[in-house]
């Protein structure tokens, strides 16, 4: 809708992971160099994690964009399957027929060893990536684990790549997945970008759409980064509404307001539910802290009062002490002198 109003040749900020729009900040590179060292080493798991939206399945496609000619691969991205159907997809992706019937891991493991020999003849290496990975259960994680057994007594014949969200990496930390961690030779998690690198990465994603002349603001850019905290996913979904807002109101230059309203359109239902989060969070806090004061108060208040009544009888003691010594020293003169 606003591509020709802003002289772009298509949007360029699609939420779809396209390599060609990759922007190649240093820990993207760090990413890609950890992804493509572990696949051409002779390694068993390699795996990049990272929070939501921050680039990890792009970095994949570029990934498989600049694999060498001689490297087979598998990408599962729905992994959420049994061990037999896992299996199954893997030879299914890779080519390898499963002639007659196969009823168990077993048959399946055994047509995949085969097929991984023959390769290693051709003097090709063989990858499997799994987007999502932190969908996959312990025990899928197990049966992976057995496929890098698969090994000629120089080599392992199958790389597999686990991408996934932060929990994958704590789930693998577990005593009961050390055996999987273990055999993972290259590990990377990436982080959201910061403040520079979130306006170049605006930049650069107008300037793959043909952009020609300023689109953002300074301040424009600043507030995207606040509001999105440098989550690529995020910044592409504002900057999109923003340059559609302007288009709305026949603006060539997206502004901090635009940004700001925007911001209200897409993050506004989120916004108002953390806010009503932190509220539910913090009046019990308050409400204690409010009544431990009173409290505090009434106590001391207690002790003072006791403290006044208590010094007004010793006051009156004394006063009473006081009056009987001089009654006792005007009566002892008179019987002095008689």
């Amino acid at each position: 809708m606003y591509t020709n109003y802003f002289g772009l040749k298509e949007k360029p900020f699609s939420i779809s992971p396209d390599p060609h729009y990759l922007y190649m900040s240093e820990l993207h590179r760090e990413a890609l160099a950890h992804l493509l060292y572990g696949i051409s080493s002779d390694g068993c798991f390699i795996l990049l994690t990272g929070d939501v939206g921050t680039g990890k399945t792009t970095v994949c496609r570029c990934l498989l964009a600049q694999l060498p000619e001689n490297t087979e691969v598998a990408l599962i991205v729905n992994p959420r399957l049994s061990a037999l159907e896992l299996l199954e997809t893997i030879c299914d992706e890779l080519g390898i027929p499963l002639e007659g019937n196969v009823t168990s891991p077993k048959d399946c493991i055994d047509r995949l060893n085969e097929y991984l020999l023959y390769v290693h003849g051709e003097g090709k290496n063989v990858a499997l990536l799994i987007d999502e990975a932190q969908n996959l259960s312990l025990d899928i994680l197990e049966q992976l684990r057995l496929l890098t057994n698969l090994e000629t007594d120089q080599k392992k014949l199958l790389k597999i790549v686990l991408l996934g969200q932060s929990e994958l990496r704590q789930f693998i930390e577990r005593p009961d997945a050390t055996q999987i961690s273990q055999r993972i030779t290259s590990r990377y998690h990436l982080l959201p970008l910061d403040a520079d690198n979130c306006m170049a990465y605006i930049q650069h994603r107008l300037l793959v759409a043909g952009a020609s002349k300023k689109i953002f603001s300074k301040a424009a850019l600043s507030m995207v980064f606040q509001l999105t905290h440098g989550i690529p996913r995020l910044i592409n979904v504002l900057c999109d509404r923003s340059m559609l807002g302007a288009y709305v109101e026949n603006e060539y230059l997206v502004s901090s307001k635009i940004v700001a309203k925007a911001a209200k359109e897409v993050f506004g239902a989120q916004n108002e539910d953390k806010s009503t989060a932190s509220k539910k969070v913090w009046w019990p806090t308050i409400l204690s802290i409010t009544l431990l004061t009173c409290l505090a108060a009434a106590v001391g208040y207690y002790y003072s009062i006791g403290e006044l009544e208590n010094f007004g009888k010793q006051s009156q003691v004394k006063e009473v002490e006081m009056e009987q010594a001089a009654t006792d020293s005007r009566v002892e003169p008179e019987e002095t002198t008689n």
